[in-house]
């Protein structure tokens, strides 16, 4: 029986860049931007619901000794269908992400959650999984696409926020920035943890 807290979780308990922490490769990389979060974020998702469908289907038929290779083979499908769509319809989003759609397929993301959860649930259950963890993966990397896009560039998805007198901090949308952004946005979630811990 599929629970509404499989996909919750995924948003804010167990969300994978800002609780788990997994996946840092690409949320580093591509996050100069808002545009570039949504893209990762949709194509990991997409993945990640896909691929935990299918293995919680073939869960029983799987052998144990294959089980990884198994996983990795399905995962690899469904990021090859993704590279190859975004290339036909999204070409110039394919072209900034660059290499990292490929990379999809080794996201300890996805894996993790193929090997800790569809493996071991219902389709729907699993389903649920994959689009908490996809959605607040998305999320993740808007929110932190947005931050650096609006202090590197005075833009938010290329919109511009502050005027021609804003004087961008250029460090924001080098990978320093990304680090530093990260640090920032982790300590706020811990903040807000520890604020609901300690009401009665």
């Amino acid at each position: 029986m599929a629970d509404f807290k499989d996909f919750t979780k995924g948003i804010w308990s167990e969300n994978p860049v800002f609780k788990i922490v997994l996946g840092m490769c690409p949320v580093l990389a591509v996050t100069t931007a808002a545009e570039n979060g949504v893209g990762m974020g949709l194509a990991t998702t997409f993945v990640l619901v896909c691929s935990n469908i299918v293995v919680s289907g073939v869960r029983t038929v799987i052998p144990d000794k294959v089980r990884l290779p198994a996983f990795i083979v399905i995962i690899a499908s469904f990021v090859t269908i993704v590279d190859l769509v975004m290339n036909g319809f999204f070409h110039q989003l394919h072209k900034v992400l660059g290499i990292f759609i490929p990379l999809i397929v080794v996201n300890c993301i996805i894996l993790g959650r193929a090997e800790a959860f569809a493996s071991k649930n219902s389709i729907a259950s699993s389903a649920l999984d994959g689009l908490g963890m996809g959605v607040g993966f998305t999320l993740s990397l808007v929110v932190l696409g947005s931050i650096r896009e609006a202090l590197g560039n005075g833009t938010i998805f290329g919109v511009s926020l502050f005027g021609q007198g804003f004087v961008p901090m250029l460090v924001m949308i080098l990978p320093p920035g990304a680090f530093v952004t990260l640090g920032l946005l982790l300590g706020v979630m811990n903040r807000i943890e520890q604020a609901r811990d300690k009401k009665p």
